[in-house]
């Protein structure tokens, strides 16, 4: 469960770069699943199918997960299933871009 922490804690250090709130707060990963060798996959969305960003901020999760010592290997999974909505982020989020 450490090692969960500790990429629970990178991820909220990526931020989508047109919006400037981190990845995991605003609800874009939707799984972070560890295997008993320590590769990790991690299922995430984006905010729309046609991020001009998407390529960054999956190449900023491999290198960031990957810098965690205990980590064999990283996928980065994009689904569109379920699709992401504002509902998804956390109050934290809403409240920094104003929704609440």
């Amino acid at each position: 469960m450490e090692l969960e922490k500790q990429i629970v804690t990178t991820l909220r250090t990526i931020c989508d770069p047109e919006i400037q709130v981190n990845i995991y707060d605003l609800g874009l990963v939707y799984d972070v699943n560890i295997d008993d060798n320590k590769n990790v996959t991690i299922t995430m969305s984006l905010t729309s199918p046609a991020c001009p960003v998407a390529d960054f901020i999956v190449e900023d999760i491999k290198i960031k997960i990957e810098s965690i010592p205990e980590v064999t290997s990283v996928e980065v999974k994009i689904v569109f299933e379920p699709k992401w909505n504002q509902e998804m982020m956390s109050e934290e989020a809403r409240l920094e871009m104003g929704f609440l």
